[in-house]
């Protein structure tokens, strides 16, 4: 029988690429994100697997929308083998002063309370389904380790994932469910074209950062999907293997 897994922002970049990697090993996969149409353009890129996946629409950040999804897939599936909770945003590089609360809320709401609620939806559904256990993948980031200047609420809420995934480890040991973080440096998307041309250093400097190809986070990801739930990568880290991420500066 087909594995069953639920991707979060799925409609570009990581999400998107892990998702279409899921569907090629047939797993059935459920999409979600905010944009129906860019769904569709996910799906429609899986080709003869695209039977095998489901589009959904919802914010990850309103509850009510977290909890109908879950619903739906009890409903249809009666289990979840997999979330790959990816969905996230950044906003613009600003100091801590000139944060705005509505700025700081969007950021906390989207990238930690949405995450909580998809992992909080996905753990009751893996305990009381039979047979019980499942994994629980968090998208991390480089962020979760150290900061890049100039984004406070992005590294504060990637640094919280870290926790929820510690707690959720440790809560998850009785009923078999495994759950990990990947955290991802420099992969070549829309999001990262500024590295192309030149970021913002912490010394103050703008300069191009390597990246590295979309393919190398895919099969660090399958790699945590694939493993048995006796086994867990509880953090892992890739990267452009000379972004500017170890060392001073």
């Amino acid at each position: 029988m087909n594995k069953k897994a639920l991707v979060t922002g799925a409609s570009a970049g990581i999400g998107r690429a892990c998702a279409l990697a899921l569907l090629k090993d047939d797993w059935q996969v459920v999409l979600v994100g905010r944009r129906v149409d860019a769904l569709q353009e996910t799906l429609a890129l899986a080709g003869d697997k695209a039977g095998n996946g489901w589009v959904m629409a919802a914010d990850v950040a309103d509850e009510a929308q977290v909890s109908q999804v879950f619903s739906q897939v009890r409903d249809r599936w009666g289990r979840l083998d997999l979330l790959f909770n990816n969905a996230g945003v950044s906003l613009p590089g600003t100091l801590p002063g000139d944060v705005r609360g509505e700025d700081w809320r969007r950021a906390v709401d989207i990238n930690l309370n949405g995450a909580f609620y998809c992992l909080s939806q996905a753990f009751r559904l893996m305990q009381e389904q039979q047979p019980q256990g499942g994994r629980i993948i968090n998208n991390g980031s480089i962020s979760a380790h150290v900061p890049r200047p100039g984004s406070i609420a992005y590294t504060a809420t990637k640094h919280a994932i870290s926790g929820l995934t510690r707690a959720a480890s440790l809560d998850g040991r009785p009923f078999g469910i495994a759950v990990g973080q990947i955290d991802i440096g420099n992969v070549a998307s829309d999001m990262t074209a500024s590295m192309a041309t030149g970021i913002r250093q912490a010394d103050g400097s703008i300069k191009t950062e390597p990246r590295m190809d979309m393919s190398a986070v895919v099969e660090t990801f399958m790699t945590m999907a694939r493993l048995p739930l006796s086994a867990n990568i509880l953090f892992t880290t890739v990267m452009a293997t000379s972004m500017p991420y170890v060392g001073r500066g």
